[in-house]
């Protein structure tokens, strides 16, 4: 009752500029525009790019080039410039395809012990070099690992870990009610935790691992970073990985932690406060690996409408999608198309929902005053690659991109009475789907337990940690005509039994109407952002914030 009733504050302190705003006060696009986004059209896309022919969309291979060549050749027809300035409808991803065998032990007051890979420890390597050798590197326990100004917590205190190795929780310190409702903040994710040690010039960082606060199972992270992984290729250190990123099993963390003299239990009870200082273990890690890898030539999609006003056309609104998928898997068993991974929904789904609406602002009488770029990301299955690097290396400036609105899946079981949005309070860029939603006759509905930490997950991150405000839907279970439950259920049997598996196809009972309802509230919004006299701002409290 409380995480509901916390909801509901959080929907009521939005900023009620906009959303209070008279549906008359705004400009809304014509008709004809709305009526442009047709169920028959998107699922003729979706059904196209989930078939055989486009073998699964794995990066750097064939299936690749004919979803680029398909999606390139549906933005010529609709009439959309190409997006990159040097004349193409491409954007090249280098990408480095790394294999890591690596093997870890630590060594305290002379005794060493081995660790076992993939049972005791993973670890793995974004750095495209044939050997990596770290050996004598402190083991230095740094609580959580957060250093957020803002929220006035710092886990370093300043403590100089050059060439050390950090020791750390995963997840949020539990009870402390700057990092939100608990159910999972920024400063709790993996991806924030190795790239601080990065950025503090850590030679490692080893996640302990706890099912509570981690995410995922201990057997999802081996099956994960022991095989082949993706990284952006560059001759530059990596910025998101110390040179020795990894997680430890719990139990072994706990047997490093009691040898070293130290009880963990304690230790996060510590690390919990405010007030916690690193505490060196009076161990040291001994580290080796050896890598193989290849490069993955691979590429982002991109279109655009330019903007009709002399002075706002330079600045931006960016749909997202990712077009990629897992590829094909020879050795399960059956005939070939049950080894194909079709991604339908995820993300043939909202790749083709790019199209719908691009078409849409197509169909306007005048061009919307900024200029619309439609971004079909690739390598997202493998890490948001795609969007990271439009990020790092953008086509518009950031600082000119007013907002993202990325998609990814869509609705197909029917119209919903709430919209979903991922990150709810974060900025005002929340106002604007209010007033669309509320037009539509539709309510905003707050992420619940179990859908919390998702504005991390997917291209809308890249963006949002580039500073660029984000507006990303998730799944509302509140369909019309249905109970809660209906929805629920439905939500829960995809993920366990469709989602990331070769049975993610395009089923003739899905009912279009709701994807319909949302791909019009996304142009509309879209739109609204692009007329409006200034862009959506972060709050205040948001770890986005610049």
């Amino acid at each position: 009752m409380k995480l509901l009733l916390s909801a509901a504050l959080v929907a009521l302190c939005i900023s009620p500029s906009l959303a209070a705003t008279p549906a008359s006060q705004t400009v809304q696009p014509s008709p004809a525009a709305r009526r442009a986004i047709d169920s028959a059209s998107w699922l003729a896309h979706v059904t196209t790019l989930s078939s055989d022919r486009f073998e699964g969309r794995a990066p750097g291979s064939p299936g690749e080039k004919t979803t680029t060549d398909y999606l390139q050749q549906q933005f010529r027809q609709l009439g959309l410039a190409p997006g990159n300035p040097d004349g193409s409808y491409v954007q090249a991803v280098p990408l480095a395809a790394i294999s890591s065998y690596p093997t870890l032990s630590y060594s305290i007051g002379g005794n060493s012990t081995q660790l076992k890979f993939g049972d005791d420890y993973v670890a793995w390597s974004a750095h495209p070099q044939k050997e990596i050798d770290v050996h004598g590197s402190e083991l230095v326990f740094v609580g959580y690992g957060i250093q957020a100004p803002a929220l006035r917590w710092d886990d370093y205190k300043g403590i100089d870990l050059k060439g050390k190795t950090l020791v750390m929780l995963a997840g949020d310190p539990p009870g402390a009610k700057e990092f939100g409702t608990g159910a999972g903040s920024y400063y709790g994710r993996w991806a924030y935790k190795f790239e601080m040690a990065a950025r503090l010039g850590a030679a490692g960082a080893l996640l302990i691992h706890d099912p509570k606060t981690a995410g995922a199972s201990y057997e999802v992270l081996r099956n994960t970073w022991t095989n082949e992984n993706f990284f952006l290729d560059s001759k530059e250190p990596n910025p998101d990985f110390p040179l020795v990123p990894g997680w430890l099993q719990h139990d072994r963390a706990r047997a490093l932690v009691k040898a070293a003299g130290f009880d963990l239990d304690k230790l996060a009870r510590q690390a919990g406060k405010r007030d916690f200082h690193p505490v060196p273990l009076g161990a040291t890690l001994n580290f080796t690996e050896v890598n193989a890898w290849r490069t993955v030539a691979t590429s982002n999609v991109v279109a655009r409408i330019e903007g009709s006003d002399p002075q706002l056309k330079h600045e931006v609104v960016l749909y997202s999608a990712h077009w990629d998928h897992f590829g094909h898997d020879d050795t399960l068993p059956g005939p070939r198309a049950q080894q194909i991974f079709h991604g339908a929904r995820d993300n043939a789904a909202g790749v083709a929902a790019l199209l719908e609406i691009a078409k849409a602002y197509q169909a306007l009488p005048v061009p919307p005053k900024r200029t619309i770029v439609f971004l079909a990301t690739t390598a997202e299955e493998r890490g948001q690659l795609g969007a990271r690097h439009y990020a790092r290396q953008p086509l518009y400036p950031l600082k000119n991109t007013v907002v993202n609105l990325n998609i990814h899946g869509l609705n197909v079981w029917g119209r919903t009475s709430s919209v979903l949005l991922r990150g709810m309070g974060k900025s005002s860029a929340d106002d604007v789907v209010i007033a669309v939603a509320r037009r539509q006759g539709r309510a905003l509905r707050p992420e619940g337990p179990l859908e919390f930490g998702n504005i991390y997950r997917g291209d809308q991150f890249e963006f949002a940690r580039a500073g660029v405000p984000v507006v990303a839907l998730g799944e509302s279970p509140d369909y019309v005509g249905r109970p809660p439950a209906w929805g629920k259920d439905k939500l829960m049997r995809y993920h366990a039994q469709v989602y990331h598996t070769v049975h993610d196809v395009v089923d003739p009972k899905w009912d279009l109407r709701g994807a319909v309802q949302d791909m019009n509230l996304l142009f509309e919004a879209g739109y609204q952002f692009a007329q409006g006299k200034d862009g959506p701002v972060w709050r205040e409290k948001a770890e986005f914030k610049r």
